[in-house]
């Protein structure tokens, strides 16, 4: 029997608002994946201050990217597929993430459609206020860049559907 090749971690990225963990969610619930939602590893103090209205800077973030590095590798490491939520907006910050088998999906959409989104969601520490500083700062991953990118036009099922057929993903089954 060939061994199937070995499935990716998924870094769902793209701006606040775009559905990174709505779709991620979905992935993770039809493949059976280990799941990570990247703001719950930020550091209280980056919370604050985005809380706060404040950006984040890139000396905020290093310490952040660090950790979802190391879930990452973990799970390429061990050769297990996974998917973790990650906004990964510069090509300097996909650079400490990216690997072998690891893909990224850039969830993009207009600002207009990502404010119209971020308007209607509640509970979350990222206020609409610094979606400005997220499109100023955000670098479209290039064709160096192991990625696909999917527009937020669709229902997220749609989406996620997308992704598992696009990157031909399986489900992990248990035997």
């Amino acid at each position: 029997m060939a061994k199937t090749a070995q499935q990716p971690v998924l870094v769902i990225m793209g701006v606040s608002g775009s559905g990174k963990s709505t779709v991620a969610g979905v992935l993770a619930g039809r493949l059976g994946w280990d799941l990570a939602e990247g703001d719950d590893l930020h550091p209280q103090a980056n919370v604050d201050k985005m809380h706060s209205g404040q950006p984040l800077t890139d000396e905020d973030r290093w310490p952040w990217l660090g950790l979802i590095a190391d879930w990452i590798r973990g799970h390429t490491e061990a050769g297990e597929p996974g998917i973790i939520t990650c906004s990964a907006l510069k090509k300097k910050y996909r650079d400490v993430l990216r690997g072998e088998n690891v893909v990224f999906v850039f969830l993009q959409g207009s600002k207009e459609k990502i404010s119209d989104r971020l308007a209607s969601r509640h509970g979350h520490f990222m206020p609409p206020s610094l979606l400005e500083s997220q499109f100023d700062a955000l670098e479209e991953p290039s064709t160096d860049e192991n990625h696909i990118s999917l527009s937020v036009s669709a229902s997220p099922a749609e989406e996620a559907q997308e992704v598992i057929d696009r990157l031909g993903l399986l489900r992990v089954t248990t035997s």
